[in-house]
């Protein structure tokens, strides 16, 4: 029992210095500064693979015609289906903005198992303009976003920009979950990694790309067949000696309501991803989820000492995920509010490793009501 108390007081003490690290990680990083430099404006084409509608879908589409950006600009909407219902709101946004350059394509030809992909496939290949950016269909931008955005590939070294995306309507509790996975842990653990190494990799809702970089790899045609196509985008193009870099821009995704059941094979899709994308990483990842390694001490220390030392340690410890959570959910949102309670926090670090355990489990992801099966390349083929 002592030998496992120490092992036990070293994990979680350990999770709480990862979790420390984290924090300061992210205070480093100028989160929401404007960037936008009014001499640079070169031309920009924006491509939107969409397929269905909510509630929300008018309003973020809408936020990309409505840009404050001087430079041409053209919007490319491309949906697999004419009669899709997202068809009538991107007719009539062209309609009330006639001075946007922009259309709606219908993608009828489909080439590898990632939709999206396979829609940019299409779209890459009638874009006008050099740059290139890729958004996805759920994200919300502020009218200033593509000036701050093109800011970074003043550096012709520069082949490829991201930014971070908040979850921006957590309006069930299962969503609240999903929120601190993504408002507190995922952008600040990616700031943590770039502490190691430069960044390799993209993050999907939106990202811009040099076409000369992009014709590099192959193009969308290149990676149609994978989930993670943004991870594959950015490796692609960093193996190719270009830089990326991240816009302290953060867009705002607006999904539909989700209940617990799909918030978590949406979680369960996004932990297989990663652990296809880089299963050395993710496999030493549960090591930093801070109040999974508290609460397993919790009751062993008491067991093994007896004394009120060691349980209090893990307390502390606990305390300190959570108030390293509210704060970096606060920091991300430009409103510094929270949009989840603090007893959630150890509720999804503990749900957490249970989806990391589920990662290492199955190969099976669920997308779009499609079940498809995630092979070792990180390439998706039909699951029969």
């Amino acid at each position: 029992m002592n030998y496992l108390n120490l092992i036990l007081g070293a994990l979680a003490t350990l999770g709480c210095g990862l979790a420390l690290w984290q924090w300061l990680a992210a205070r480093r990083f100028p989160l929401h500064v404007k960037t936008a430099d009014p001499r640079f404006t070169p031309a920009v084409s924006i491509l939107k693979p969409l397929k269905g509608c909510d509630d929300a879908t008018r309003e973020s589409l809408q936020s990309w015609l409505h840009q404050n950006y001087d430079g041409p600009v053209e919007i490319l909407f491309g949906v697999a289906d004419a009669g899709d219902p997202v068809c009538q709101i991107v007719n009539r946004l062209i309609a009330e903005n006639p001075t946007v350059d922009a259309r709606l394509i219908i993608c009828e030809t489909f080439t590898g198992m990632n939709a999206k992909a396979a829609k940019l496939a299409q779209l890459e290949k009638l874009a006008q303009h050099e740059l290139v950016v890729i958004c996805d269909a759920d994200v919300r931008v502020p009218s200033d976003f593509l000036a701050c955005f093109v800011a970074p590939l003043r550096d012709e070294k520069t082949g490829l920009v991201n930014c971070f995306y908040r979850l921006a309507n957590p309006v069930t509790m299962a969503m609240r979950w999903e929120a601190i996975a993504i408002n507190a842990d995922f952008w600040s653990q990616v700031l943590q990694s770039q502490m190691l190494k430069p960044l390799d990799f993209a993050l999907g809702a939106a990202i811009l790309v040099r076409r000369k970089a992009l014709a590099e790899i192959g193009g969308y045609a290149a990676i149609a067949d994978c989930l993670a196509d943004d991870y594959q985008l950015g490796n692609r193009i960093a193996q190719q000696g270009h830089r990326i870099a991240l816009s302290p821009v953060v867009v705002e995704c607006w999904d539909a309501p989700m209940t617990w059941a799909q918030v978590w094979r949406h979680q369960l899709r996004w932990a297989r991803t990663i652990r296809a994308c880089q299963p050395l990483p993710y496999f030493f990842s549960l090591l930093s989820n801070a109040s999974f390694w508290a609460l397993v001490w919790l009751p062993v220390a008491f067991a093994a000492t007896k004394t009120f030392c060691a349980p209090l340690a893990a307390l502390v410890f606990l305390l300190v995920r959570i108030v390293q959570a509210q704060a970096l959910q606060r920091r991300f949102t430009p409103e510094r509010q929270l949009n989840s309670p603090a007893w959630l926090v150890p509720v999804k670090d503990l749900l957490q490793a249970a989806l990391w355990v589920s990662a290492f489990a199955g190969n099976t992801v669920e997308w779009r009501g499609r079940k498809m099966k995630l092979r070792r390349d990180g390439a998706l083929v039909e699951k029969k």
